[in-house]
């Protein structure tokens, strides 16, 4: 048996595990009064540090401006605005709900990589993304029973994750440094994700964001541990799978966050989200169902 470093779906189902477990984590830091900008720096941060450790035990090569360019646009559209809006939303529209966001995103990422000639399409590729819009309208046209303190505004900012994830991912297979490694622009990326948060903590002058996280110091190591150990499996499952098989992390992660909101923080759903959940699960998996020919690898 391989061992789990080099076992695609056992590093598959631990990366979707553990980023599934980021959306009630965060749902209790919300509960608890964290600043949600405060929380989008920390998961950027935390994990920063900690791969540039790593990063820098493997891979002592020089940085250039561009790979700074590149990992500050990079770290924009996956980090700052996902996080940002994830935390912001996720006390007005639940954890599992969110959850599905994420789920979403490799059907948006296939559609903008057709659109814009990334990904050459197929009809396989067009089913899924229909699939995927499909349970999005089923989401969409839930939210009438959602939570009592759900509203509009929130889920049309919940659905710009997805869309921010995926011309991030498009974003990155378009323009990626020539020979710079994975785990060295993750930690890269991190940290410079990490500068915008603090320049609008300071100008939006959230002065006692700080000891809003103080007053749940373990809700907090929580999140910084889920965050570098996800970071850390995720890498290694781009290194083992590559990033088509890499992109069915989203709906092993929707499995998890909608579970964990319902069994942890008794959130309740209406037939129409589940429904939706489904959908879009059909539609991740169709559109990343290998074909018999060689994959071309995106």
């Amino acid at each position: 048996m391989k061992p789990f470093r080099d076992h695609p779906l056992l590093l598959l189902l631990t990366t979707g595990l553990l980023l599934g477990f980021y959306f009630p984590v965060g749902r209790l830091s919300a509960d608890a009064g964290i600043d949600p900008l405060l929380w989008a720096l920390l998961i950027s941060l935390g994990p920063g540090l900690l791969l540039s450790i790593a990063s820098l035990a493997s891979d002592r090569s020089m940085l250039r401006v561009s790979h700074l360019g590149f990992a500050l646009v990079s770290g924009l559209l996956a980090y700052v605005v996902p996080n940002a809006l994830t935390f912001g939303a996720l006390p007005h529209v639940g954890s599992g709900y969110m959850s599905l966001m994420f789920a979403f995103s490799p059907v948006v990422t296939a559609a903008l990589s057709m659109l814009l000639g990334v990904r050459p399409p197929n009809g396989r590729l067009l089913a899924g993304v229909g699939l995927g819009f499909a349970g999005a309208v089923f989401i969409a046209l839930s939210r009438f029973g959602l939570p009592a303190d759900a509203n509009g505004q929130w889920h049309g900012l919940a659905f710009l994750v997805p869309l921010s994830l995926g011309i991030g991912n498009v974003f990155r297979t378009a323009f990626w440094p020539a020979g710079m490694a994975p785990l060295r622009m993750a930690a890269v990326t991190n940290l410079v994700a990490s500068l915008p948060l603090i320049v609008l903590l300071i100008l939006w002058g959230r002065d006692g964001a700080v000891a809003t996280a103080l007053h749940s110091p373990l809700i907090l190591l929580l999140q910084v541990a889920i965050s570098a150990a996800m970071f850390t499996v995720f890498f290694r499952l781009q290194l083992v799978g590559g990033p088509t098989y890499l992109s069915q992390i989203g709906y092993v992660a929707a499995a998890v966050g909608l579970l964990c909101g319902v069994v942890f923080l008794q959130e309740l759903y209406p037939p129409l989200v589940w429904a939706g959940a489904a959908t879009i699960v059909a539609g991740v998996v169709v559109s990343n169902w290998p074909s018999r020919r060689r994959n071309s690898g995106f």
